[in-house]
């Protein structure tokens, strides 16, 4: 699916998988043919309309977004691709998607997000729904690029039902100022999440991130991952929040954040935050923000490499380790070419 600005541009899905059932489609679209599914899922039990004054804009003003549905027992081996193409400077995103993985489905869903100036004005409200069914699995990709100048909130939402598993793999590339919140609830017992996700600020960008999972059953399992890296005088802040509530036995919850300053002007703050209600659980988490090691620099320049590209060798291997773990193969070939233009 293709979306140019607000409007729908292009939609292509198999006949095969329109046999089975899948829905590919614009959320207007979806809420004309598919309101019975609209009704159950949209802004009900993930992203709540009266949640906050952001939530509340965003339902009063969706103007694009999509629409993905996977049947009981289906599994879609490759993946489902959005892009978001972002090329008229006045043009304000309040896109809402919306993947629905009934029982014992599959589905890998990757979708983009691509300003094509380097400047532009008014907000992007983005808020995506992800419900995993029992014993379903949901592997969402990102990769956000906005331009400069835009005011962006971003609020991905996920639920998962027994068995059920969401794994997140976020490139969050933006070069606007940022409010984004990623917040898993595992609903179901046996449930599951992995979070990951890559930050590189530029400029004088202001961004905030929020990871959070929240053990509701039994026996669920999380792992969050986020590395950062703060350019020139960009900020930034990660909160990671492992909450563990009353009853969720046996819960396991395990986060890590790393942040690389490359100059004296760029700041990060790593914030791990543990906020449990039951005893018979795992818990930790690590954090380190810090600046590129001198020693680092000093090896690589002596072997004629310049400034650039010691720096741009540095940025790179940080951020390697989560990158290489991110279970979309595009993703991190995408994410790998947009950190290379943000690091020149």
């Amino acid at each position: 699916y293709v979306q140019h600005n607000n409007t729908p541009a292009f939609t292509s899905l198999s006949e095969d998988l329109k046999s089975q059932g899948v829905i590919l489609t614009d959320i207007f679209t979806a809420t004309r043919e598919h309101s019975d599914l609209m009704q159950k899922y949209l802004m009900t039990d993930g992203v709540k309309v009266d949640e906050h004054k952001l939530t509340a804009l965003h339902a009063a003003l969706i103007n694009g977004g999509a629409f993905v549905y996977v049947p009981k027992n289906v599994v879609i081996e490759d993946p489902l691709q959005v892009l978001f193409i972002h090329d008229n400077e006045k043009a304000s995103l309040f896109n809402h998607v919306l993947v629905v993985a009934e029982a014992n489905s599959s589905v890998t869903y990757v979708e983009n997000y691509l300003s094509t100036m380097e400047h532009a004005e008014g907000q992007a409200n983005i808020v995506s729904e992800v419900f995993a069914m029992d014993n379903a699995k949901v592997v969402y990709g990102a990769v956000d690029v906005l331009a400069e100048g835009l005011t962006t909130y971003v609020n991905r939402r996920g639920i998962t039902g027994r068995d059920a598993r969401i794994e997140w793999a976020l490139g969050l590339m933006n070069d606007s100022n940022t409010i984004s919140e990623n917040i898993t609830h595992l609903v179901g017992n046996g449930s599951s999440s992995d979070m990951k996700s890559v930050v590189v600020g530029r400029g004088s960008q202001k961004q905030n991130f929020t990871s959070e999972i929240v053990h509701w059953g039994l026996d669920t399992d999380a792992f969050i991952l986020k590395h950062g890296v703060m350019k020139e005088s960009s900020t930034a802040i990660f909160n990671g929040i492992g909450r563990i509530a009353k009853g969720a036995t046996r819960a396991n919850a395990v986060q890590e954040s790393r942040m690389l300053m490359l100059s004296e002007r760029g700041r990060g703050d790593a914030n791990p935050i543990l906020l449990i209600d039951e005893d018979d659980v795992t818990a930790g988490h690590a954090a380190s923000v810090g600046r590129v090691d001198p020693l680092q620099m000093f090896y690589l320049m002596s072997r004629g490499i310049s400034k650039e590209e010691a720096e741009r060798l540095i940025i790179h291997g940080f951020l390697a380790p989560v990158v290489s773990k991110l279970p979309i193969e595009g993703v991190r070939k995408q994410l790998t070419e947009v950190i290379e233009r943000k690091v020149r």
